[in-house]
């Protein structure tokens, strides 16, 4: 990628970012009840890595 990234660009990467991140610690209880514990990145809505896939971007 080049040194410098385009302002729209880098909105697009900067979207894409926010969306790998787990999602908030008080949707576990919300969405599987108050005794289950499950991990808050069980149910981020997008996965993807630098390593593991692509953004076309």
């Amino acid at each position: 990628m080049a040194r410098f990234k385009h302002p729209s660009r880098k909105a697009r990467l900067t979207k894409l970012g926010r969306q790998t991140r787990w999602a908030p610690f008080w949707t576990v209880p919300k969405v599987y009840g108050k005794t289950r514990r499950v991990h808050p990145g069980r149910h981020t809505a997008v996965k993807r890595t630098w390593k593991r896939s692509r953004t076309h971007a």
